[in-house]
């Protein structure tokens, strides 16, 4: 498990592309999982952890 400080998407989306497979915590937003390379959305989100999974994602795809 890596923790993040600060919320930074493209760092954490470098690490998640990086490792492919476990989990996050973002102080101030949660805790996350990551499976194949994309971070994967809660059960039941809430609009922060909705927003911050769509950004990462996005931040990885980008990096692609």
């Amino acid at each position: 498990m890596r923790i993040f400080k600060c919320y930074s998407p493209r760092a954490i989306a470098k690490h998640v592309k990086l490792f492919f497979k476990g989990r996050i915590y973002i102080n101030g937003r949660g805790g996350y999982t990551f499976e194949h390379g994309k971070v994967v959305m809660p059960e039941k989100p809430d609009r922060v952890h909705s927003d911050t999974v769509t950004e990462i994602n996005r931040q990885i795809s980008s990096i692609s």
